[in-house]
């Protein structure tokens, strides 16, 4: 049975700090591995020796990784952040449809001629299209 006394306050907190310590490194290994895959300034055998140096020296390599590389993680996260917001921009203007008056009659047109839509939903349509 375990009791209190024999798991003082301060072994509980050392254990909790040697807990989230190890989670916060391995949060950073794979933070160093994605950067390191995701690098386009290196070839394979620059990436090789990276990943060589983070797996035989593995504190020291994701701390060396993070001093020498600071600067470039920053640069291609950025980069990447950038990205997505653009491509998730492109897909709302794309999926919204409220780009262009005419694209949007088009399509009304298509829809109707279709039997889609009644011919009061195309008024519509034509009119919310021609107001905006």
């Amino acid at each position: 049975m375990l009791l209190a006394t024999d798991y003082p306050f301060l072994e509980v907190f050392w254990t909790i700090l040697i807990f989230f310590s190890f989670f916060i490194w391995i949060w950073l290994l794979f933070v160093v591995f994605g950067d390191i895959f995701r690098r386009a300034d290196i070839g394979g055998w620059g990436k090789t020796g990276w990943i060589i140096f983070v797996i035989v020296l593995p504190y020291l390599g994701v701390f060396v990784y993070l001093i020498a590389e600071h600067k470039g993680m920053t640069e291609r996260t950025i980069a990447a952040q950038e990205a997505a917001k653009s491509s998730m921009d492109q897909y709302v203007r794309e999926t919204a449809g409220g780009s262009d008056p005419t694209q949007q009659i088009a399509k009304a047109s298509e829809l109707l001629k279709d039997g889609t839509i009644t011919q009061a939903e195309f008024d519509a349509i034509k009119t919310k299209a021609l107001a905006s």
